[in-house]
């Protein structure tokens, strides 16, 4: 039994970090909308749509499996 074996291989670390760059993404928009209380636009659709891509992402990304040959 290998102890330095990572529980995730590196293309599902990668994804991960680019889900949450995706949620950040979203979390700017939503913060830069420039409406009252997040009333316009980007606080609505474009920022919660953002976000919830991002933890699809997010989702794939433990659930991702190579399909090496060993």
């Amino acid at each position: 039994m290998d102890k330095n074996k990572l529980v995730f291989e590196k293309m599902n670390y990668i994804l991960m970090l680019v889900g949450i760059a995706i949620i950040l993404l979203g979390f700017y928009f939503m913060s830069a909308d420039k409406e009252p209380y997040g009333w316009g636009t980007l606080g609505k659709t474009v920022g919660p749509v953002t976000v919830l891509l991002g933890f699809i992402v997010e989702f794939f990304a433990i659930f991702y499996k190579s399909k090496r040959k060993e």
